[in-house]
């Protein structure tokens, strides 16, 4: 969850992460009848699955799901090269694209039925949809006090950022990974870091915040660039955000030996600032948070999140559930298996039946890294067919 200390999301189950639930916590299993368990919130747990027939979003190692990520489109004006290829991506045909009442419908059976505290919306990039500020009210009549974010590369957000906030965004995070223009071509094959800085300022100036600021670090290209965005940050009152490179790319080029670790990246900020964990504490959030203080200063000056995916695996503290455009259930952002939540909603399906779709595949949910061994970097590890642009951030 990213809007992580400022929500009041529940934290994990206490379970270790190499032990298998196959019940819920709590839960009496009742021996040879084959009768269902009832688990101490009162959920029916049916011994054959595990899976809750009630309740929220349990998986078989304890985690609960309550944090809701939607992708709204696959499409995006820019080709990072950490997520798509240059050209030649399949983008989904309009008739497999969720509708604005249907993207409305399964954001309310999540937070009504399966506890979702907080929606984010991502894409491809959500702001190609022309829709977005009616799909953001209608979720916002639905729900009038759930935290709605959005994770934007903010080209043309300067034209829409007041209309959004009207419509009931909350928040923004908004991917810039160099404040260079050169780079910025380099890494986005577009040259629109113009557009970004006019999207961030108009943003600020319709009060969506606070604004995070993610930027992916590649060896070589952007990584000399760590001091330079946190203070870039820090005075204009946004909060930087580095993210280790994934294999999540479109060019099946990534290799753990370009990742910059997490560690080189506090090492990097500490040249110039000086760091102290954040006393809040992370709770289930990706990001490790840490309050920045310029040399000879007591004042917090800012602050500055790290999501260590790859060298400091978070997992055990999953509360994430996702999306995508064409309504697939992905219950780990590196899955292999999807599960298809907008058949059975066209098909027909009551909320109900709708949210016990949803509990069985986040049931389901691996371990770590789409398997139930953790590392991104292991032999064995195969990414994912599809790349983070049609997943959903």
């Amino acid at each position: 969850m990213d809007a992580e200390h400022a929500s009041t999301t529940r934290g994990p189950v206490a379970v270790a992460l190499g032990a298998t639930v196959t019940r819920a916590p709590g839960a009496t299993v009742l021996p040879a009848t084959g009768a269902p368990a009832v688990s101490a919130s009162g959920a029916t747990v049916l011994t054959e699955t595990g899976a809750p027939r009630e309740g929220g979003l349990l998986d078989r190692f304890g985690r609960v799901a309550t944090d809701l990520r939607v992708s709204v489109i696959d499409k995006c004006n820019l080709r990072c090269t950490y997520c798509m290829p240059a050209d030649g991506m399949p983008w989904l045909p309009q008739s497999q694209l969720m509708s604005t009442d249907e993207i409305r419908r399964i954001v309310r059976v999540a937070v009504r039925s399966l506890g979702a505290e907080e929606l984010r919306l991502t894409g491809g990039e959500p702001l190609v949809r022309k829709d977005l500020e009616f799909i953001i009210a209608g979720i916002r009549e639905d729900n009038p006090d759930l935290p709605i974010s959005m994770t934007t590369n903010a080209v043309g957000l300067d034209r829409r950022a007041q209309a959004l906030k009207d419509a009931g965004l909350n928040r923004l995070n908004v991917s810039l990974d160099t404040l260079h223009p050169e780079t910025f071509a380099e890494l986005t094959r577009r040259p629109h870091l113009d557009k970004v800085l006019a999207g961030l300022q108009a943003a600020r100036a319709a009060g969506l915040g606070p604004i995070k600021i993610n930027a992916v670090l590649l060896r070589g290209v952007n990584d000399t660039e760590v001091v330079p965005l946190v203070d870039w940050a820090v005075t204009n009152g946004f909060e930087m955000r580095f993210i280790e490179d994934m294999p999540l790319d479109g060019d099946r080029s990534w290799t753990a030996t370009n990742v910059i670790a997490a560690s080189d990246i506090r090492a990097e900020i500490e040249t110039a600032f000086a760091l102290a964990p954040d006393p809040r504490g992370r709770g289930a959030a990706p990001a490790e948070r840490w309050e920045v203080r310029r040399p000879g200063e007591t004042a917090v000056a800012g602050h500055v999140g790290i999501i260590s995916s790859v060298t400091e695996p978070f997992c055990a503290a999953c509360t994430r559930t996702r999306v995508t455009a064409d309504g697939k259930v992905r219950s780990c952002l590196f899955s292999h298996e999807e599960t298809d939540l907008l058949s059975t909603l066209r098909a027909g399906a009551d909320d109900d039946g709708i949210a016990q779709v949803w509990r069985d595949a986040m049931w389901a949910k691996p371990r770590a890294h789409g398997s139930d061994r953790v590392g991104l970097a292991r032999p064995d590890f195969v990414q994912p067919e599809r790349t983070m642009s049609a997943i959903g951030g």
